[in-house]
């Protein structure tokens, strides 16, 4: 049992490695954010859809699901978008740090969503990352870019939240990289028409960060995400996950070059030591 513990661990933090690159390549690409998220999702789909045929895995799902699966798919692709202005807005690891409020919401609405037992404990660490989301801009002036890439994360965290929640009945019945070709599929639609309004040779010229990250981000990182939601409840997977901006930030200050500030630096740290907090708990209960 112990060893299962750490391998889904590791398993968790190999998924947050992939989407992590999320952070420097949605800084890097040159494309309005819904083209980009679009052309993200056609690409990933396109990948996941092969992948899944190659493994003969059955893209059947039953009528009752099928609501489920569209909604958590509008919500993926608005949890994509927003989380992409907010990095325009701002740098990596604002970016990346505003998203990770939904570890607080998580733990508010998993209770009342899947009616699952309330702990305390949840909400406790959900106030340490309030705490930490404070230093990343102790000033809220809505004219200053970060203060408004900050509430694009928390809206993209929302949206991204009450995705796994929908999500975490689906994954014991259904193939997570099935999952992922239909949300993939349904953003890659509701963003198709934003495709046109560039030029194909517009697209053409930033094809490599794009497949980066459909296929990194989307097609890799987001289908082992999708199969941690088996070894652990959504907010223990949302607090764990916590994981990825530090993955992301050190991405970008290798290959972006941009260095945190102090008070950025300490509101990670308290954000993230919910990470270890959880990680502890999460074993003891296994």
């Amino acid at each position: 049992m112990k060893s299962n513990h750490i391998q889904h661990l590791l398993e968790i933090n190999l998924a947050m490695l992939f989407i992590a690159t999320s952070g420097a390549l949605g800084r890097y690409v040159q494309l309005p954010v819904p083209v980009a998220i679009g052309a993200r999702a056609v690409l990933a789909f396109i990948a996941l859809f092969l992948y899944c045929k190659w493994k003969g895995f059955s893209l059947k799902i039953e009528r009752k699901d099928t609501l489920v699966i569209f909604l958590s798919g509008v919500l993926m692709g608005v949890h994509w978008v927003a989380y992409f202005y907010a990095l325009k807005l701002s740098n990596v690891a604002i970016g990346m740090l505003s998203i990770f409020t939904y570890p607080v919401i998580t733990a508010l609405l998993e209770p009342i969503l899947l009616k699952t037992k309330f702990q305390l404990v949840h909400l406790l660490l959900a106030f340490l990352v309030l705490a930490g989301m404070y230093f990343l801009s102790p000033s809220l002036d809505f004219e200053n870019s970060y203060t408004i890439a900050i509430g694009f994360g928390v809206f993209s965290a929302l949206a991204y939240a009450l995705r796994n929640i929908l999500m975490k009945r689906k994954v014991s019945k259904y193939n997570g990289s099935m999952l992922m070709t239909y949300q993939t599929a349904i953003v890659g639609v509701l963003l198709f028409p934003f495709l046109f309004s560039v030029t194909s040779n517009t697209l053409l010229g930033q094809w490599e960060v794009l497949v980066a990250l459909a296929v990194l981000t989307t097609a890799i990182g987001h289908t082992l995400f999708l199969m941690t939601f088996k070894h652990f409840n959504i907010t223990t997977v949302s607090i764990l996950s916590s994981v990825q901006p530090v993955y992301g930030i050190l991405l970008g200050a290798i290959f972006l070059s941009e260095i945190p500030k102090g008070t950025t630096i300490l509101g990670g740290i308290l954000i993230l030591s919910s990470v270890v907090i959880e990680s502890v708990r999460s074993k003891k209960s296994t």
